[in-house]
């Protein structure tokens, strides 16, 4: 790497530790529209150090670099109170409850049942804690147990979310070594804002979630498939969306990875089914909220077909079956068509790609995890769609989805230009292929 380029990574690395803490800042001021603004000016900076990275090599001394600063922004923000998201006193109630032998999906946190375990630091902050049981998987519950056995405290399951990010950093490190690719590249996961905000800063679970993905992207590529097809399970277990990868980590005709997959899911609901149906917990709930049933407002591709075309009667279900037969479809193609390695990172690629902007979730945190595919494999779209995501924070979603003007023009900011930059990425890779493989046949 140049030595301006080094110059530039250097500048980058000093403006966003300079931008986290004036986010921070902003956060304590109760600005979340001023937060928004620096988050999306570091996501410019971020773009910037991302296309020097892209664009050259780098050294050891370049990823320890990487690396000193991805930990500065994560520690600057860890043991300030979680302001963008009040998840995280779920996730220690919830631990409290298991702690006491109580099932967490049979009681909503207001349940006379509970009422001994109810506190003046935790409790009072819980959303939802009125109506809603807890609406995560078994393996969730299970790293909320063992995570409250060090302490109840905000700090210590924001530490905990921290230690699986620093696992994903730690994978992905060894798939890019892996695959003869620059170690520094870490850089577009590691310097990434929306890590920062949403793991060391809310302490989500998707933190955990990524990185079981990653381990399972990991495994594909030196174990055999049934591995891979655990961490894919134990992704699932933790929140149910990794699902939708696996067309892209199974090998045709092999049963051992399915297999395994299942078991693991059925064995990991078993110590729970004593309350029935109700395991699955606030998740139809959540999904009325959200505007995913009924009209099928919460779907950004619906609501702007709505807007533009005359089909308002229709019910959203039309919608959710379309976008079923879209993800199977895709699902389908990529199972089986043929492959020269053993891990499909485009298709994987794609089919978190097709969910995301299919099932257009609310929440910037669930747009994290394509920032691990964007690692492995180079994408502006992906990078503008993750960093872009903040802007749902200025149309925050209540008790109910609200559709309204705001919502469709900063979805719009989101998806609009995601799709045109991936139509460019789509056409110079099309345009560029023969000429890649030109070079490579003998003469």
């Amino acid at each position: 790497m140049s030595r301006a380029r080094i110059l530039g990574l250097s500048a980058c690395a000093l403006l966003l530790v300079v931008l986290t803490g004036a986010g921070l800042y902003e956060q304590q001021q109760n600005r979340i529209g001023v937060f928004v603004a620096v988050a999306l000016v570091q996501g410019a900076v971020y773009f910037f150090a991302a296309a020097l990275i892209w664009r050259g090599g780098g050294s050891r001394r370049v990823l320890v670099l990487i690396l000193m600063v991805a930990a500065m922004m994560r520690l600057a923000v860890l043991f300030a109170p979680p302001y963008l998201s009040s998840d995280i006193y779920r996730y220690i109630w919830d631990g409290r409850v298991l702690a006491e032998g109580i099932n967490p999906y049979r009681y909503i946190p207001n349940d006379p049942q509970l009422e001994a375990l109810r506190d003046s630091t935790i409790f009072p902050k819980i959303n939802r804690n009125n109506y809603a049981p807890t609406i995560y998987p078994p393996l969730a519950e299970a790293i909320f147990l063992a995570v409250t056995r060090f302490g109840e405290t905000v700090t210590v399951m924001k530490a905990a979310m921290l230690g699986f990010d620093a696992l994903t950093i730690a994978l992905m490190l060894q798939m890019l070594i892996a695959g003869s690719l620059p170690a520094t590249r870490i850089l577009i996961y590691a310097w990434h804002p929306l890590p920062v905000w949403e793991f060391a800063g809310s302490g989500h679970i998707d933190a955990a979630v990524i990185a079981f993905v990653v381990l399972a992207l990991w495994m594909r590529q030196r174990f055999p498939g049934w591995a891979a097809g655990l961490a894919l399970a134990a992704g699932v277990l933790t929140k149910l969306y990794p699902a939708v990868l696996f067309p892209a980590l199974w090998r045709r005709w092999d049963w051992r990875m399915p297999l395994v997959f299942a078991l693991a899911i059925v064995l990991a609901y078993l110590p729970f089914l004593g309350v029935g149906w109700k395991v699955f917990g606030f998740l139809p709930g959540y999904a009325a909220e959200e505007g995913f049933t009924a009209g099928g407002a919460g779907f950004y591709l619906w609501s702007l077909a709505n807007a533009v075309l005359p089909i308002s009667g229709l019910p959203g279900l039309v919608y959710v079956c379309a976008v079923a037969t879209v993800l199977a479809g895709l699902g389908i193609v990529i199972a089986f068509r043929p492959r020269n390695a053993e891990l499909d990172r485009p298709g994987a690629a794609l089919l978190a790609t097709a969910f995301i902007l299919l099932l257009s979730p609310h929440y910037p945190w669930y747009f994290a995890w394509l920032i691990a595919f964007a690692c492995l494999l180079p994408s502006y779209s992906l990078l503008w769609l993750t960093a872009s995501s903040f802007l749902l924070y200025v149309v925050p979603v209540g008790s109910q989805l609200v559709r309204d003007r705001n919502r469709l023009i900063a979805e719009s900011a989101i998806y609009l230009p995601f799709a045109a930059l991936a139509a460019i990425e789509w056409w110079l890779q099309r345009r560029w292929e023969p000429l890649n493989n030109a070079e490579r046949e003998p003469r």
